[in-house]
């Protein structure tokens, strides 16, 4: 369990941030400096552990190699303040770095976070990043291009491939290749396992590791991470205690926006298996039906009546959505799943609530304070 006595021999004086400045005379670097000096940042004591893992014997010699070992950013503000600490599992080709400050300098979440008195646990997925990827033991990897982050993510009003894209203003800088602020998140982006059931396994696992080792938590998702919220809560669910999930994959059973439209996610909003009841045999036992279907988005559903996610019954969940990202085209779908399935569920579709110009990557732009304060503080605190 976490110790919540630490002795504060040595801090950490965060510069999540403002992390990247140096002393390099040009203007863009004094401008830097500047940004540092003006955001020290929150008091916090950082360390880190790994969880999980497994030895893979390599030949008659007993000699191994480590793999799906998870790595996990501790951070432990000065003075606890709230109940629960927060997991937070990054989205495909991100690590917990993304979390920490946004690309042109300017405090994270996590900062927000420890400001408020959360202690954080933040994962590198297994496989990526700092939690190794073997040659030979783990799958094939993927990476974004930087035309499909542009597309979906940073520029999305300048391609205006789904209606509400036209509405993006928050990313900071051009979100264009040659931008700096783009190019500093770019250079972010690391390569990920291609299968979204091997990461949703091995994620599942080393969560549910960490669960068992700090005791219970808020889970915080974000896209890819997102589906990974319903298996991970279906396994542990009397130590996740609440899911804040950002824009998680979906829509249930069918991918939508971008071609093609393959079927995906079997379980509804997962890959892998989640108990329901009465209690499935296979995938093919939820029956899904077309809900309603429209140019790019066809929303499915279970057939009537449908089953119960029974583990996650008691588990609030707070589902947020941008205004202008392409989940506005279909996380209404995936609300009505989890709603059908017997999930407490708060919907948050931030243009609704007046936090206007988002897209997917919403943590990182202009206004990610104020969706870490008005939005996810604020329903954390009207629960706990």
């Amino acid at each position: 369990m976490r110790l919540r006595g630490l002795f504060f021999a040595l801090f950490s004086v965060s510069f999540l941030g403002a992390l990247g400045a140096t002393a390099n005379p040009s203007t863009s670097k004094q401008a830097a400096r500047r940004r540092a000096a003006e955001n020290v940042g929150t008091l916090h004591r950082r360390s880190y552990f790994y969880v999980g893992g497994v030895y893979d014997v390599l030949g008659q010699n007993g000699s191994a190699l480590s793999s799906e070992q998870t790595y996990v950013e501790h951070l432990l503000p000065q003075n606890i303040k709230q109940r629960y600490p927060i997991v937070i599992i990054p989205g495909y080709g991100m690590t917990g770095t993304n979390f920490l400050n946004t690309p042109d300098g300017r405090r994270g979440w996590a900062d927000y976070f420890l400001e408020k008195g959360y202690e954080l646990f933040i994962l590198d997925q297994p496989s990526r990043g700092r939690s190794p990827w073997q040659p030979g033991i783990d799958g094939t990897l993927f990476t974004f291009d930087s035309l499909t982050i542009e597309e979906r993510f940073t520029a999305a009003q300048k391609y205006d491939l789904w209606p509400e894209a036209r509405l993006h203003t928050q990313w900071p800088g051009e979100g264009v290749r040659g931008d700096k602020i783009f190019d500093n998140f770019y250079r972010s982006i690391v390569p990920s396992l291609l299968s979204n059931t091997d990461s949703s396994q091995k994620t599942t696992d080393a969560a549910a590791a960490l669960l068992d080792e700090i005791g219970p938590a808020v889970i915080l998702t974000h896209s890819q991470s997102g589906m990974y919220s319903w298996p991970i809560a279906d396994v542990r669910p009397t130590l996740v205690k609440a899911i804040i999930t950002l824009e998680p994959n979906g829509p249930p059973f069918i991918n939508a926006v971008f071609p093609p439209f393959t079927a995906d996610r079997p379980y509804g909003l997962s890959e892998i298996p989640l108990q329901f009841s009465p209690p499935i045999q296979s995938a093919a036992d939820l029956q899904p039906v077309v809900v309603s279907s429209t140019t790019n988005f066809t929303c499915m559903d279970q057939s009537s009546p449908p089953r119960k996610l029974v583990n996650l019954l008691k588990i609030p969940v707070l589902f947020i959505t941008s205004e202008s990202g392409y989940h506005s085209v279909y996380d209404r779908c995936s609300v009505s799943f989890l709603k059908n399935a017997g999930v407490n569920v708060d919907h948050a579709n931030l243009g609704e609530v007046g936090i206007r110009g988002n897209g997917h990557m919403m943590f990182m732009e202009k206004n990610n304070i104020d969706i870490a304060d008005k939005v996810i503080h604020k329903w954390l605190k009207e629960r706990f």
